[in-house]
């Protein structure tokens, strides 16, 4: 299958910080096979600088010794990114002057002068991180629109979805996951934006709700590729939009109100359940035995804040035909030590536990982790905005870079495939091919000093040390064996 193309390798490596290098203890006998290195570590600049290159060869030395093998597949990846938040377009449309955000946008999106993000995950209507309090479809206290006559989003048409048209235009794989923190108060028991739940009478809107959004962002040359039914629906939040949902409660609105509705729609819009912490999975397990609701949904929507990955295996081994995508992880200034090796870990473990996504949260932040409602507020951005300064510096954090190692380096339709990895304080990575039959991937060195370890691909071997605090990149092309 692999006899005519030229194979690229791409080798992503996170460690903590020594020299680093091709190691040359003895010479190899190459396959002529040439390794492009790029490398960053956290606080040092620049982020995936170029390093020597290395060569394949026979020879094996006697260090650990990772194991690709692109003949086992498992789930295509849809891509990494972020969410262009309403703070975060804020941000870039009124913070930014208009060169300044062409050239962070191309950064962002573009994927070959930038680092190709291809995942946008909007809330629909206001979150904990917005200037204000909306949603599509406000009216009066004490009033209800039913047939959603006023809706509109007007909001988002301001700075939202031209940015968006922007971000799309870089990146035409780029996909849409749209997400309620909240439906319009007047749909719920507490008749606010804040708390409560969904009122009986109210389901049938809140899921036409859904198809007018998704209808009105296409015209807007926005399409949705996904949406949840609602943001961490076991939290209720005090002071910023939410809303408790149970899973009896989300399965009988899929099944009986939103999945019909998008049906009769036209609308192939997929539908993600759950979208909450992978500690809490007898939720979406609960949805998914609902064999009518689980008809309608394409798989479960996870989030990082408690549990641990290996949650979404469970989930895979329960309803292997549903898939996964890691929808929310916010970084912040609870994090200590090394950052880079903390962002890189959580791609790693998403990744081999079946997600189809990597999402971190806020695109952008400002110098005090702002605009915010409420909730978060020291939670990290992927860039941040000093705007307490002129001009306005944009400045990529620890997360742009962990997002680079492999956003820039995989294509729309990728998988994940089969490696072998020696666990948390020594070497952990995931490995992907491209549909072009390149290869990627990321290896981090938890280990606390440098590692020399192989890499070992269709009988040879290539040999790299890793420093200590950093990530690297490994390109590689040859003409596959016959």
């Amino acid at each position: 299958m692999f006899s005519s193309r030229v194979v690229m390798v791409v080798f992503i490596v996170c460690a903590v910080f020594a020299s680093s290098g091709q190691i040359n203890a003895s010479p190899q006998k190459s396959s002529g096979t040439q390794i492009d290195v790029v490398e960053s570590v956290e606080n040092q600049a620049p982020a995936l600088a170029s390093k020597p290159q290395l060569q394949f060869g026979n020879s094996r030395p006697a260090t650990l010794t990772i194991r690709i093998d692109e003949s086992t597949q498992y789930q295509t990846i849809d891509g990494f990114g972020a969410s262009l938040t309403d703070s975060s377009a804020w941000l870039l449309d009124r913070k930014l002057a208009p060169e300044q955000r062409k050239e962070l946008l191309g950064k962002l999106f573009d994927p070959k002068k930038g680092i190709g993000l291809s995942i946008l995950r909007q809330p629909m209507g206001a979150s904990d991180f917005a200037l204000t309090d909306y949603s599509y479809d406000d009216v009066a206290m004490g009033q209800k629109d039913l047939k959603l006559e006023k809706f509109s989003n007007e909001h988002d048409r301001a700075y939202i979805i031209p940015l968006l048209k922007e971000a799309l235009a870089l990146n035409p794989n780029l996909k849409v996951i749209a997400s309620p923190w909240s439906p319009p108060g007047w749909m719920k028991t507490s008749q606010s934006m804040i708390q409560g739940a969904l009122l009986p009478e109210a389901y049938p809107a809140f899921a036409k709700y859904f198809v007018k959004y998704i209808n009105a962002y296409a015209e807007a040359g926005v399409p949705v590729y996904a949406i949840t039914m609602q943001n961490e629906p076991l939290n209720i939040p005090g002071n910023y939009p939410g809303m408790g949902m149970t899973p009896i409660e989300q399965a009988a609105f899929l099944r009986d109100y939103l999945g019909p509705a998008l049906q009769e729609a036209g609308l192939k819009t997929k539908v993600f359940v759950f979208d909450h912490n992978w500690d809490l999975i007898e939720y979406p397990i609960r949805v998914l035995n609902d064999s009518k609701a689980a008809a309608y949904a394409a798989g479960t929507a996870t989030h990082c804040y408690g549990g641990v990955a290996t949650a979404q295996s469970e989930l895979h081994e329960r309803f292997p035909e549903k898939e996964i995508w890691m929808t929310e992880c916010s970084g912040g200034d609870w994090q200590k030590g090394n950052l880079l090796e903390q962002q890189v870990r959580l791609i790693i473990n998403s990744t081999r536990n079946w997600a189809k996504t990597v999402v971190l949260w806020n695109l952008a932040l400002d110098q005090n982790h702002e605009p915010f409602l409420g909730g978060c507020t020291n939670c990290r951005g992927v860039v941040t905005v000093n705007h307490s300064v002129s001009p306005t510096q944009v400045i990529p954090t620890v997360d742009f870079t962990a997002l680079a190692h492999l956003s820039k380096f995989l294509q729309s339709g990728a998988h994940r495939i089969a490696s072998s990895s020696f666990d948390q304080g020594s070497l952990e990575d995931v490995a992907f091919q491209n549909p072009d039959g390149s290869i990627v991937l990321l290896v981090l060195n938890s280990s606390g000093g440098a590692v020399s370890f192989n890499i070992a691909w269709r009988g040879e071997f290539a040999s790299y040390k890793l420093p200590a605090g950093g990530v690297a990149t490994f390109t590689w092309r040859g003409a596959a064996p016959n």
